[in-house]
């Protein structure tokens, strides 16, 4: 896996690092992300109810298997695609907890793309850019159908794509590795584990 340092020149200004970004919780709480330095982290936007949501199992397993570590999971309730997450913050939470067990933090709902996104989001695309869907994922075919359709040159955006697109950030808040939702989680959990 390539991993990105940050290079410094003296007299210049370093460029933005997560850290410097307030994301807010559930009940318009701001958060600081740099209430997380030094966890390897896992960036996912979500949804309740979408192909894959099931993916909250896995989240949920991986998020047992390392939390001791230094590991977080932060979880963005986002509805732009295909109107998958239509309720309130505390309804998301509620069916999350309920049907999945998870214990990890969920964060308001945000907009991943667009005129409205998260400056969280501005970051991680500019960061890291789409790498394409899994060849030998069952939903590829229609996700590529329905993106070319709307956009023949969408491969070549940085955009999210869909649901349930993953970023992971080392201990230096370097963002190492972007995952679309066509990943194997076991793929996933294994770059989480060569960073511990």
């Amino acid at each position: 896996m390539e991993i990105r340092k940050k290079s410094c020149c003296c007299g210049t200004k370093s460029k933005k690092s997560i850290y410097d970004i307030e994301v807010m919780a559930q009940g318009n709480n701001p958060v600081k992300l740099d209430d997380y330095k030094g966890k390897v982290l896992l960036v996912v936007n979500t949804a309740s109810k979408c192909g894959f949501t099931p993916q909250y199992d896995d989240l949920e397993a991986i998020n047992k298997r390392f939390a001791e570590r230094g590991f977080a999971i932060l979880d963005f309730p986002c509805n732009q695609f295909g109107n998958q997450s239509p309720e309130s913050d505390a309804e998301t939470t509620q069916f999350c907890q309920l049907n999945y067990g998870t214990t990890f933090p969920q964060f308001k709902k945000i907009e991943v793309n667009g005129a409205n996104e998260s400056p969280l989001y501005t970051f991680l695309k500019a960061e890291r850019g789409f790498g394409g869907f899994d060849k030998e994922h069952k939903l590829t075919p229609i996700l590529d159908k329905m993106l070319s359709e709307a956009d023949p040159d969408y491969a070549s955006k940085s955009d999210i794509k869909w649901n349930f697109t993953k970023f992971l950030i080392d201990r230096d808040g370097n963002v190492v590795a972007r995952f679309e939702p066509t990943t194997d989680m076991s793929v996933v959990a294994d770059a989480i584990e060569a960073l511990l």
